[in-house]
């Protein structure tokens, strides 16, 4: 499968009293990963949107394993870890690009669904397009 990373750094306001991020940021970075991950493969959140496919979270999970402080660069790599005809899991790693070290891994589940919030059970583009993308890079 693909990997796909985004760089971007810890913000004052994404720590805590301590200096430390935030443990409810490291869902916003794994949103920004999968946002930058379908951009590099060519098309936005937002195009599929404006083609009928949204992708609400339906679980989400988030390993914690070593703190990052204000201003470290992070790196932020993002992988379909798995498509169903229903959802798709994208797994994120998140590390301090500086050191390489794992601050948190964990991944978010998101159904397929219509926009009116009905579960796209037949299949839909975004499946299509996420199986072609895995297998182009694969090939490559």
């Amino acid at each position: 499968m693909t990997t796909i990373s985004t760089h971007t750094r810890v913000r004052y306001g994404e720590t805590d009293k301590m200096g430390i991020a935030y443990h409810g940021r490291y869902l916003d970075w794994f949103e920004m990963g999968r946002t930058e991950f379908c951009r590099a493969l060519g098309k936005s959140f937002s195009y599929w949107e404006s083609e009928g496919v949204m992708l609400p979270v339906v679980e989400a999970h988030c390993r914690y394993k070593s703190p990052l402080l204000y201003d470290d660069e992070i790196e932020i790599q993002t992988t379909v870890k798995n498509l169903s005809t229903v959802s798709v899991i994208f797994e994120c790693k998140i590390f301090n690009a500086a050191t390489h070290k794992l601050a948190a891994e964990g991944h978010t589940k998101h159904a397929f669904t219509s926009p009116d919030g009905k579960l796209l059970r037949n299949g839909n583009k975004l499946l299509d397009w996420l199986k072609n993308s895995s297998d182009e890079n694969q090939n490559e």
